[in-house]
């Protein structure tokens, strides 16, 4: 038996790794944030948004730019897609809106989380700390969006997939 993969195969397994890290990221750190926020101790606040610092530019900016990048190109070698179709601008859109989020929005809860945390107050941390969780919160539920939008692929005739 030949298992014989294309470009595009490739770059779609990929693509699914790329998100699977960001999700599965995104869900790991959400646990832990509520963890952390539930013991308030302050090294424990600490040290979780002393991670957050270290994490997100090592896994979670590369996940997201493989993502957007994979998914770019899987567009442009296949010959079915084209930047024209809802559901590749619906991807888009979402991706947008979560890199915005995750960007402005939880950049600055942790560095507010870091800040109060560094000062000793792990009261004070923990506000901007669940605010970073309700962030992350919002962006699993924009990516459970964007599945159903990459597997359903809305405005797409069904006879496209051979149905």
């Amino acid at each position: 038996m030949t298992i014989a993969a294309s470009l595009y195969d490739w770059l779609k397994v990929l693509h699914i790794v790329a998100a699977m890290i960001w999700v599965g990221g995104a869900v790991t750190f959400s646990a832990l944030a509520i963890y952390v926020l539930r013991r308030a101790e302050r090294d424990t606040v600490s040290g979780f948004v002393t991670s957050l610092a270290v994490i997100a530019p090592l896994i979670f900016a590369p996940a997201m730019i493989a993502v957007l990048g994979l998914g770019i190109w899987l567009v442009l070698d296949s010959d079915a897609w084209d930047f024209g179709q809802t559901w590749v601008e619906l991807a888009l859109a979402l991706f947008a809106a979560t890199f915005l989020i995750g960007a402005v929005f939880q950049g600055r809860s942790a560095a507010g989380a870091r800040r109060a945390a560094a000062a000793g107050d792990a009261g004070e941390a923990a506000r901007p700390l669940r605010r970073w969780a309700w962030g992350t919160f919002l962006i699993l539920l924009l990516t459970l969006v964007a599945t159903w939008d990459m597997v359903l692929k809305p405005g797409l005739q069904r006879d496209t997939f051979g149905e």
